[in-house]
């Protein structure tokens, strides 16, 4: 069961870039640091994805309500994948 434990680790610590990347949205002073620059990198792919199926609401963003959605969902699936086989 150890692949499954690595499994659920990378889904918390990409929820957590999610999470963290949402948060840096509403400081935009924000985006000047690396570490903020590091989670831009590696989750703007994933989000634009929603973005351009779901635009804006004026100043609200909803595409990241269904991204991690999506995510829950991916991680499930995975994870049955996983079981099935061991």
């Amino acid at each position: 069961m150890l692949v499954l434990k690595i499994i659920q680790l990378l889904f918390q610590v990409y929820t957590i870039l999610l999470f963290a990347r949402i948060l840096g949205s509403w400081v935009p002073e924000l985006q000047q640091y690396r570490a903020m620059q590091f989670v831009c990198f590696y989750t703007d792919p994933y989000l634009n994805l929603f973005r351009r199926i779901i635009p804006p609401l004026g100043m609200i963003d909803i595409s990241p309500i269904f991204a991690f959605l999506c995510l829950g969902v991916l991680q499930t699936l995975i994870e049955k994948l996983v079981i099935s086989f061991l």
